[in-house]
């Protein structure tokens, strides 16, 4: 099987940036097939990008490299690291932009990407996406062992954001709104094993920042008209939904926003 190599960003696709990296690493592993997830993440947001990524990677094949770069702080002293969960590899900025991943995940093995040879000859302060992550997964991508790009690090010591994990009492689940997707939707950090053993099998009652939710549903289609209402979506968290519409604009409410899951 070919190589594979899974990129995202926030570099958008009005910018070279993007197509750039790809040409970096087909120069050096011509064999590889680029996929790209995302490079919508909105500019310098780390936290999107960790959340993204972690929605995304263990959809792949096994042998996948992922090359994550929301990086806001190129250029300064965070390291660049690679990291081995045994199923997958990832290239990224010490910034937090594997924190989802590593948590789901953990690596088996990680180092800082010091050896000069595997990062272009030139390695620009502002694009090392480019000079620096793009060549060492396509290293990776050609055969090398990760030990080859530098010198070991700790597999707990690198950046970690603070991402919430919802919060459990008797009778009651206290969440937060983790992401909104394009539609409006509100994911929420809130998974259904969680809700399950919450609910028993009886009712439950949802509020999102102080606004109720109509009901928990199924599917899309079972959305109440005019109003909100809760599914699990696609990662098996609570989402909440309107039908044909923006959730979040219905409710008034964005990334942060608390979410409670009560017993009726």
């Amino acid at each position: 099987m070919r190589p594979l190599i899974a990129l995202l960003t926030d570099f958008g696709t009005q910018d070279h940036y993007a197509g750039t990296m790809k040409g970096v690493i087909l120069g050096i592993c011509p064999d590889a097939t680029l996929v790209d997830i995302t490079h919508d993440i909105p500019p310098h947001d780390v936290t999107a990008g960790a959340l993204e990524l972690a929605a995304a990677y263990k959809y792949f094949p096994a042998g996948t490299i992922f090359v994550a770069v929301v990086d806001p702080g190129v250029g300064s002293a965070r390291r660049g690291f690679a990291a081995d969960t045994g199923d997958y590899r990832f290239v990224a900025p010490d910034n937090g932009v594997l924190t989802q991943v590593l948590r789901e995940t953990p690596a088996k093995k990680m180092v800082e990407l010091t050896e000069r040879r595997y990062a272009r000859p030139t390695v620009s302060r502002t694009f090392e996406g480019r000079d620096r992550f793009a060549p060492a997964a396509a290293w990776l991508a050609k055969g090398i062992q990760l030990s080859a790009l530098g010198r070991p690090i700790a597999v707990n010591d690198v950046h970690r954001l603070d991402i919430p994990v919802p919060e459990e009492e008797p009778g009651t689940v206290r969440g937060v709104v983790l992401r909104v997707d394009r539609f409006g939707n509100l994911v929420t950090n809130i998974d259904r094993k969680t809700v399950e053993r919450l609910g028993q099998g009886g009712a439950i009652t949802i509020d999102a920042a102080g606004r109720r939710v109509e009901r928990l549903v199924a599917t899309f289609a079972e959305l109440p008209a005019d109003g909100v209402g809760a599914l699990f979506g696609s990662t098996d968290h609570l989402e909440l939904a309107a039908p044909s519409a923006s959730a979040a604009e219905r409710l008034g409410v964005t990334r942060g926003a608390a979410v409670t899951v009560t017993r009726a």
